[in-house]
């Protein structure tokens, strides 16, 4: 089993729904352990690990919503990846990194608004590997509206609502490490539909090299 070392909760994104929603994967090859609290993170502790799921906003905790994500912070993912991590940033894991330019840089895209929650149609990209075993789906979410800053980033997934489109999953990669984005899943429900689970398992796969 490999270790993937999961960094969740903030002020809007409580750490259940991903727990929930990683805890129902079908059979898969990972362990996860978790922080919830920003201040129990190193880039030593991270380096220990093949694959960081992030999937946390720019908040310590749901009850500290001071920034984590300091220029010290940002570096160390970027070196972390550039030595060979995988990097999967899951919904709340592209927001209010907006200013986090390294950050920012290294997603390929991060959050800039969502409207009201409402129906939001998903959409697989036909043929592409990422997308094995998953289907078009519709589901309340949050339609996260993006703000790309790599034209080379492999879209695989799209998002649509009466708000307009957007990209809802891609890839890219940073020295000799992957970098993945989603940016479905403000709630568990989402997290935990048939077609989005095996998204999430490919993700998983393609960023430590076994997909």
């Amino acid at each position: 089993m490999q270790p993937v070392l999961v960094l969740c909760d903030d002020k809007w994104h409580p750490a259940k729904t991903p727990r929930e929603g990683l805890g129902a994967l079908p059979q898969h090859d990972f362990h996860f352990d978790w922080i919830e609290n920003a201040h129990d993170w190193s880039a030593e502790r991270m380096a220990t690990y093949p694959l960081v799921i992030l999937t946390k906003s720019n908040n310590v905790s749901a009850t500290d919503t001071t920034h984590w994500m300091t220029d010290e912070v940002q570096h160390a993912f970027l070196n972390y990846v550039r030595q060979g991590g995988g990097l999967l940033a899951i919904h709340s894991g592209t927001a209010e990194y907006r200013e986090a330019t390294v950050l920012r840089s290294l997603l390929g895209g991060v959050f800039l608004h969502h409207p009201k929650q409402c129906p939001v149609t998903v959409t697989p990209k036909a043929g592409h590997g990422l997308t094995a075993g998953s289907a078009a789906f519709t589901g309340k979410d949050e339609h996260y509206f993006m703000e790309m800053n790599d034209d080379s980033v492999d879209i695989f997934l799209t998002s649509s609502s009466e708000h307009g489109e957007q990209p809802a999953g891609w890839t890219r990669t940073e020295g000799n490490g992957r970098v993945c984005v989603l940016t479905p899943g403000h709630n568990v429900e989402v997290w935990l539909e048939p077609a989005y689970q095996p998204l999430i398992s490919n993700a998983m796969r393609w960023c430590v090299g076994t997909a």
